[in-house]
This record gives C-alpha cells, structure tokens and sequence, in this order.
C-alpha cells in the first residue's frame, strides 16, 4: 500500500516543490491551499507525471471550521497519513514594531502559528491511531535570529520552532516523528506576499546572490522523511551559500 502526505500551501513555492517530491517517491499526497485551480491543475500534473493518487482540500488554515471540516471529511483511506508537512505560511509587511499594521499581524499569526495547529491537531490524533507518522513544520531562519522589522514575522516563526520542539515531546511515547525544517532566503512567492505584489521591492530581496529555490527545500524535507524509522531529524537550518544569517548577505 501506498504510503500518504499530506501538504498544506501546496499551490506554489516549496509545498508545491514538496508534493512533486513526494508523488515522485511513490506517496499518494493529499494537497491543500487557498487556490482550487491551482490545486486542481497541480493534481492534474501530479498524477499525469507519476501516476499517484491524489486528493486535494481547498479551504484557507486560519478558518478553524474549514480545517476541521475538510480533513475529517477525507475518506478513511485517505487518513492513514505517514507525513504531514506543515508549509502553509507567510510574512506581511517589513515595517517596525510601532508602525505595523495589525491586520498583517493577525494574518501572519493565524496562518504560520494557528494555522498549524489547527491541521496537527486534526492530523496527529491520525497518527497516533495508526501507530505511526512523522510531522514536519516549515518555520525560517526568521525563527532562529531575529532582524529589523522583522518583529511579528519573526515571532510567529520562533513559535513554530517551539511548538515542534513541544509536539515532539508530547509525540514521543506514541513513536510520532517530528521534524522542524528552517530556511533562509528562497526565491519564491515570499517576497511578492510580503511586499503585497510589489514586483521591484520582491526582485531586491534577491538581487546579488543566489538564493534557495523551493526545490532545494523540498529535497531537504524529503531527506528527514526518508530517514530509517529510528532515526529523527530534530530540525534542519537551510540557507543560501552567501547568506551567512538571517540578514547578512555576501551580495556581487
């Protein structure tokens, strides 16, 4: 039997990288994002390429609603899940502390931190069930080391490094794997959401170096999955060769 992941943001940038990943290494994948059309033609591509299964959930991870409804409603096969990649995330703005604006704040905490337990809270008890799984939260380099205005971002990011570091302890006697993956700057969606579609501040984040591309994430989450079953990855710190922290940059 096939064996089963489940990738949340699928629909660009490193979840999309992941479940190409994934479906080339013969899992069937359960894909979800805010875009149905992109999940539709990701699905389309997906089974075209490697002839896997594949089921898709639209709905946004901040709704809790929408979280529950769409996972518990999965048919029972499509609950035996080996992996859940936790991706869905974002940044808001670059402003200080005294001048952000809230509702980006309130967009960045209810996807990168809420949004993530609301799936793992509906997915673990899964795992727990089948008597197996492995959880791999995507947080940032931004969660390690904080930079200027970076503030909220970075917060939201610092808490999913401890929440994985909590799950895996709380995990721990029911042989659940927890993995946190950290990158650092790759070229992705990132910068256009951060910047909200301003195509020459998103260009500048990457000017002068080459940066990670979704694509070497998606190999470094697939090399902590494939480990042998005794073997966890706690976390892994990702970053450009030119980057030497969260903002310090050796740019040509």
């Amino acid at each position: 039997m096939a064996k089963i992941a489940l990738i949340t943001g699928a629909t660009s940038g490193i979840g999309e990288a992941t479940a190409h990943v994934f479906a080339r290494e013969r899992y069937n994948v359960i894909l979800t994002g805010r875009r149905l059309d992109r999940l539709e033609k990701l699905a389309t591509s997906i089974n075209k390429e490697y002839n896997v299964e594949v089921a898709i959930c639209a709905f946004d991870v901040r709704d809790r609603a929408e979280v529950i409804s769409n996972l518990e409603n999965l048919p029972a096969e499509w609950k035996k899940v080996n992996v859940l990649v936790n991706n869905a995330g974002l940044s808001q703005g670059l402003d200080p502390i005294q001048t952000g604006n809230m509702d980006d704040w309130d967009t960045m905490i209810d996807t990168n931190v809420k949004g993530l337990l609301y799936v793992s809270r509906i997915v673990s008890p899964w795992m727990i069930h089948n008597g197996y799984g492995h959880i791999i939260n995507i947080g940032s380099i931004a969660g390690k080391e904080v930079y200027p205005n970076g503030n909220v971002y970075c917060a939201s990011k610092a808490a999913v490094d401890s929440l994985s570091k909590a799950m895996r302890l709380d995990l721990l006697s029911h042989g659940i794997k927890v993995t946190a993956v950290h990158p650092g700057a790759a070229e992705t969606e990132f910068a256009m959401v951060r910047f909200k579609g301003d195509k020459e501040r998103a260009k500048k984040t990457y000017e002068g170096f080459e940066p990670l591309v979704a694509e070497d994430i998606a190999e470094t989450i697939w090399f902590a999955a494939s480990r042998p079953p005794h073997v966890n990855i706690n976390e892994l710190v990702v970053m450009a060769t030119a980057q030497g922290s969260a903002n310090h940059f050796y740019r040509k």
